[in-house]
């Protein structure tokens, strides 16, 4: 089974991280929630606290399939500024693990620390005229070997999916599942 980090930094987007992990569970991709805090409990964007399932400093050497960065104005902040994530998701690239940032992650987390590494991506805003170490691509999701890249809330559904499909190797199941949700995918 694959198993998949979602970071919460306080102030995460919660609809971009639970509309992921709604779609991933359901299509029996294991997720675990980090903390990137001292507790597990973390206060989004729209002050929704939420308990994770560890923290990222009890799993910093854990590898995962794929790593999910939520972004939020705040969160995506935090998560940039975090030396322990940025050690993270360092791990995970160079181990070619799906890294997968959606709306201001892309561009304040990799872009801001260097990670993007020229490869293609997307992300909310004006962000990316700030960026030089990648190449903004304008879509709804965009894939450039181990990156997966989302816009923004409003195609979470789309994140979700096709990082399901990537994850399983296969787009029938997601297909499936949008089908089954009413989600024209």
């Amino acid at each position: 089974m694959k198993r998949v980090a979602v970071l919460l930094a306080p102030g995460f987007e919660e609809a971009e991280a639970i509309i992921t992990i709604d779609i991933l569970r359901r299509l029996q991709i294991q997720v675990e929630t980090l903390a990137c805090a001292e507790s597990r409990a973390v206060v989004s964007y729209h002050n929704i606290p939420m308990v994770a399932d560890s923290t990222l400093t009890e799993r910093i050497d854990t590898l995962y399939d794929a790593v999910i960065l939520p972004g939020g104005p705040q969160g995506s902040v935090n998560l940039a500024a975090n030396r322990e994530v940025i050690r993270f998701i360092s791990a995970h690239d160079e181990s070619g693990k799906l890294i997968c940032p959606i709306c201001s992650a892309a561009a304040r987390v990799l872009g801001g620390n260097g990670l993007l590494k020229g490869r293609r991506y997307v992300c909310s805003g004006d962000l990316w005229q700030m960026i030089e170490d990648g190449v903004y691509v304008d879509a709804p999701v965009v894939e450039d070997k181990n990156l997966l890249s989302g816009k923004g809330l409003g195609h979470a559904f789309d994140f979700a999916l096709t990082l399901s499909a990537r994850l399983l190797g296969d787009e029938t199941a997601a297909r499936d599942h949008a089908e089954h949700i009413y989600y024209a995918w």
